[in-house]
């Protein structure tokens, strides 16, 4: 196994490329996986990933060297892992995988979660994780949202993507005009408890980026306005917490119905 050192490897580029840029993604149709955890999850899916690289120091034992062990393997050294800027803290472990194609068309009638601006990737791939742990099948996301295939969305959604139907780029204002279920967004401004709200049928949820929270015609157009009531001495949630307590008050209601 030839271990990469050098920048000017035209693989290592080609790494580069795909952990930064977004138009690299797209034009390839690849991205990255990183972790045991993410490759498991994306072969258990999807079957055997393009390419597995190793960082040098990972093969000396543990997890990922019993992981790879009698798989083909590129290696490169823990500088040039460091320096993609992939994650925070690299696992060891990465995969060149073909980016599945665009979901099917979108389910009008499906329980939804819909993110208006949200573009922290890791805000965005924790809400995806929540959407899939809390049964949601279908996932919109407006213009200016943290791309859901990129590698620190996909690190922070640890497999969410592989079992959600993801629309990016989507028109949320012509999805909650045709949505046949009731649609719901979180905010102040004349709007019920969570616990006191009533709905039936399948129910859309409309979660806005921190700071910014949902555009003003998004709120305007929903059927409910929903607050989340917090007696303690906090103000608010971040949008990861307000979704996981919308959505599995949203899931107990369907549980015990």
């Amino acid at each position: 196994m030839k271990l990469i050192q050098s920048r000017d490897n035209l693989f290592y580029k080609s790494l580069k490329r795909l952990a930064e840029s977004g138009r690299e993604r797209r034009k390839t149709g690849r991205t990255l996986l990183d972790g045991v955890h993410l490759v498991e999850a994306w072969e258990t899916r999807y079957g055997p990933v393009e390419t597995l690289v190793v960082g040098e120091s990972a093969l000396a034992g543990g997890e990922i060297a019993a992981f790879v062990a009698g798989r083909e393997c590129t290696l490169l050294s823990d500088a040039l892992l460091r320096d993609l800027g992939l994650v925070d803290t690299p696992s060891g472990l990465l995969a060149v995988v073909a980016m599945p194609g665009r979901a099917s068309a979108v389910d009008l009638e499906a329980e939804t979660v819909l993110l208006d601006g949200v573009q922290d990737p890791g805000n965005v791939g924790t809400l995806l994780r929540t959407a899939a742990a809390a049964g949601i099948r279908q996932v919109l996301l407006s213009p200016g949202c943290a791309a859901a295939w990129s590698p620190k969305v996909l690190r922070a959604g640890q497999g969410a993507q592989f079992v959600l139907d993801i629309h990016e780029d989507a028109d949320l204002a012509t999805f909650v005009d045709a949505y046949r279920g009731t649609t719901a967004v979180t905010c102040l401004d004349g709007a019920t408890s969570l616990y006191e709200a009533r709905w039936q049928g399948p129910l859309a949820w409309i979660f806005g980026a921190e700071g910014l929270g949902v555009r003003r015609e998004l709120i305007a157009a929903a059927g409910l306005r929903i607050r989340i009531p917090m007696p303690g001495a906090v103000e608010s949630l971040n949008v990861g917490a307000a979704a996981a307590v919308c959505l599995f008050e949203a899931l107990r209601r369907r549980l015990v119905a």
